[in-house]
């Protein structure tokens, strides 16, 4: 367990709750399972030219943020996100937090879609901090409460649902009718174990955070739903793919897509405006996009497309694993421009990703093992980092490597920088 909050709710942005950074307001647009129309990008795109910097950015949960706004624009702001379908409850905004296999099949996106719309019809959960996630499939997130494809008692693949709380799987399973409501009662037994738990002013943003967390809030969904842990012979597999696997001509499970990493997670306004035409597009937690639904031509067009523009369509590009927190000059707590000093160090590395952050916070870090490359006051600190969480099916990694012995690398030398932050991918 880690020490609680003083606040039930966390500083999350939203649509409608703006965050101020050093370059104006923040708005974050939730995509439930990272999906969006074609025409909701454009939308998007159009709000990022006329209200803020022109770019979107993609972050590491599959959502979507507009950066650089005023506050004399955010009614308008909010009334077009609502019109575009993008902001479709006020009271529940910040809690649509839900993490799907970028390549859903139907059983899935229909899963989602439901989740999302029983989220927002349930007016007790828009109690839960903005943190709190919720996943279907395999992802590589860590999500308070998941439901990951497993097979059934005697060990034999079926559609069946193995439900997981803090990454742990408590051996609790569900047919696919049965994931929505378990899901929500997950999110409710969370509610109930934190004000349980809740002494003084103490608050728990996500179910790690609560004393025997996973344990105890399975036992009061098995309550609720009058579930049994069954006999499983193992903790259900999650399978999680890496950010090179989605670029390109995809096939998988059935499905074409054209797929592309957005360096250092910002789209600028030309690459959206040729996303845009895609009929259906999904966000990944790599920072990616896909134009899915395609036929194998189809995707070979897109693929040339994105590649025109400027996105990452090869798995051996040198932006495959990297990304970013915003930096300098969008972030006042950073020591550095951190996308200017990536972009002058970074190389190819068949190797660990790479995060550079402006500070300790550390904000947007991937949720697996991975190198941090963090500014200090001297230069960079790099770092491995075993991921504070785990995917959505898996066990929970460790606490951060301690980074105070690792190598300081003046800024000054972009090659310098770049050796050591290659050497250490490569571990």
């Amino acid at each position: 367990m880690t020490r609680l909050r003083r606040s039930d709710t966390d500083a999350c942005p939203g649509a409608l709750r703006l965050h101020p950074a050093a370059d104006g307001l923040l708005a974050r647009v939730r995509l439930p399972g990272g999906a969006l129309s074609g025409a909701q990008l454009r939308s998007l795109g159009e709000l990022a030219e006329e209200f803020g910097d022109g770019r979107l950015e993609l972050t590491s949960r599959a959502n979507l943020q507009l950066r650089a706004l005023r506050a004399e624009d955010a009614q308008a702001l909010a009334a077009r996100l609502r019109a575009a379908g993008l902001l479709p409850s006020a009271t529940h905004d910040a809690v649509r937090n839900i993490a799907a296999p970028p390549l859903a099949d139907d059983g899935v996106r229909g899963l989602v879609a439901g989740l999302d719309a029983a989220v927002r019809a349930d007016p007790r959960l828009a109690a839960l901090p903005g943190k709190f996630l919720f996943a279907i499939g395999h992802v590589p997130l860590t999500a308070d409460v998941a439901a990951v494809p497993a097979a059934d008692p005697a060990g034999r693949a079926g559609e069946h649902y193995a439900l997981r709380f803090g990454g742990h799987d408590t051996g609790l399973r569900v047919s696919p009718t049965a994931v929505v409501p378990a899901l929500l009662a997950g999110a409710h037994a969370f509610l109930a174990e934190r004000a349980a738990q809740r002494t003084g002013a103490a608050a728990a943003w996500r179910l790690r955070e609560l004393a025997d967390g996973p344990a105890r809030v399975s036992a009061r969904v098995a309550e609720a739903l009058g579930l049994a842990p069954a006999g499983v012979p193992a903790a259900a597999v999650v399978e999680v793919l890496e950010p090179g696997e989605l670029v390109g001509v995809v096939i998988r499970n059935g499905q074409v897509a054209a797929g592309a990493l957005v360096p250092l997670g910002r789209l600028e306004s030309v690459q959206t405006r040729v996303l845009q035409d895609a009929e259906r597009l999904v966000v990944t937690p790599w920072r990616g996009v896909l134009a899915t639904d395609l036929t194998a031509d189809g995707a070979a067009a897109w693929t040339a497309r994105m590649a025109a523009a400027g996105l990452v369509v090869t798995a051996t590009s040198r932006w495959t694993g990297v990304t970013a927190c915003a930096g300098r000059p969008g972030c006042a707590r950073s020591l550095a421009d951190v996308r200017a000093d990536a972009e002058a160090a970074t190389r190819f590395v068949d190797g660990l990703p790479a995060h550079w952050v402006g500070c300790g916070r550390a904000c947007g870090s991937p949720a697996g093992r991975h190198v941090r490359v963090e500014a200090t006051a001297a230069g960079y600190r790099i770092v491995g980092h075993p991921g504070d969480s785990a995917p959505a099916g898996g066990d929970p990694g460790g606490t951060a490597a301690d980074p105070g012995g690792a190598e300081v690398v003046a800024v000054g030398s972009a090659g310098a920088l770049g050796d050591v932050v290659a050497e250490a991918r490569r571990a």
